[in-house]
């Protein structure tokens, strides 16, 4: 209808560390350019924000997002061994955000380290919430460590070296439910017809067999999807021989977090591929990459991983054509290839490589 007015999103945006602060200016240009109206929330997060409040996760941060039910977000800075937690993990357990959605497809003109590339395309859902990375840890030599050593040696019979620390590894039934369903309506919404799920069942027989076990059943009350089991080897095997051969992979934490990026090097790598955090309430995209310190503040990083993350981001609030139509228009830009930052090229072409800016303007081209 002529004169119809158009809807418009209130959406939180967190430009991150590194080069999440070029990546996501970008970003909000091409979303713009998809006649898509949003109203952005900017709050702040990680290393950056650490050093301008304090706080690498600030309550505003997470406020903004319980109101909007919607953010993106750039990469987050994450000390390695020491400093705080990663922002990305805390974000997930208190926003409830509980499946990690990572597509793995690969783009014709996206080198690929393997030999026949083409035709990969299936999702990585990760349970998000528990696992080791529910951040139960106890460090070596405190006294709640070894007080834990001596229960364990008591109740199981298995003595543990001194100078160890431990980490704990819960698995829930209901949390276990709540992902394997999350998989398989989300193959039954996308039209895939399997869903696998990847333990180490043989091994883990309460944890990853509790997991197991309630695939088997929520499998039941989809006839219409193949429920296929996989041991974790060897699905990391699989996906770098015949990743065709998947839909829908889903997966406990911890091997969820280590399967997705080692599949996304089979379609190009971290730069190429998107990722969303999913709860009952928010939402949360994002690019799944580095901070990449070495590249910042210098405009040529590749904003390709943050543009199909904001085109599932479209498809999420019910802007179907938007997210479809930017989608395309990435994929027709790398089939092309005649404008790539420097990371899509061989190092001897660096000197013809776009600029971020430059990208993103013949994605806006292609829209």
């Amino acid at each position: 209808m002529a004169g119809e007015r158009k809807p418009s999103y209130d959406i939180t945006v967190i430009p991150g560390d590194g080069i999440g602060r070029e990546i996501i200016p970008e970003m909000l240009r091409v979303v713009e350019a998809t006649g898509v109206h949003v109203r952005w929330d900017q709050h702040e997060a990680g290393q950056y924000a650490l050093g301008k409040s304090g706080n690498p996760l600030p309550e505003a941060t997470l406020a903004s997002l319980r109101r909007t039910g919607v953010g993106i977000k750039g990469p987050t800075g994450t000390p390695i061994g020491s400093g705080f937690r990663s922002v990305n993990v805390a974000m997930r357990q208190y926003l409830n955000l509980f499946a990690c959605v990572r597509p793995v497809k690969y783009l014709p003109g996206v080198s690929s380290p393997l030999k026949n590339p083409e035709g990969i395309d299936y999702v990585i859902i990760r349970e998000n919430t528990e696992d080791l990375y529910a951040g139960i840890e106890f460090e070596r030599d405190k006294p709640v460590t070894r007080m834990l050593m001596q229960l364990l040696r008591k109740t199981t019979g298995k003595a543990i070296a001194l100078d160890s620390a431990i980490a704990i590894k819960p698995i829930s039934a209901s949390a276990s439910d709540r992902i394997v369903r999350y998989a398989f309506e989300h193959a039954k919404s996308a039209g895939r017809t399997k869903v696998t799920a990847v333990t180490k069942s043989n091994i883990m027989k309460f944890t990853d067999g509790l997991f197991l076990e309630r695939f088997r059943q929520a499998a039941t009350g989809y006839p219409g999807v193949e429920a296929q089991e996989m041991l974790v080897d060897n699905f990391n095997q699989q996906i770098q021989i015949w990743p065709q051969q998947f839909q829908v992979a889903v997966m406990p934490n911890l091997y969820g977090d280590i399967i997705s990026d080692g599949a996304a090097a089979t379609v190009g790598g971290l730069g190429v591929v998107p990722g969303a955090n999913i709860g009952d309430t928010c939402a949360l995209f994002e690019a799944v990459h580095g901070t990449a310190p070495d590249i910042a503040g210098k405009g040529v990083a590749n904003p390709t991983a943050i543009l199909l993350s904001a085109a599932m981001m479209l498809r999420h609030i019910g802007e179907k054509a938007a997210g479809d139509s930017l989608d395309d228009a990435v994929a027709r830009l790398l089939a092309d290839g005649s404008v790539r930052t420097g990371d899509l090229i061989p190092r001897n072409e660096r000197g013809k490589a776009a600029t971020t800016k430059e990208y993103t303007d013949a994605v806006i081209s292609k829209l």
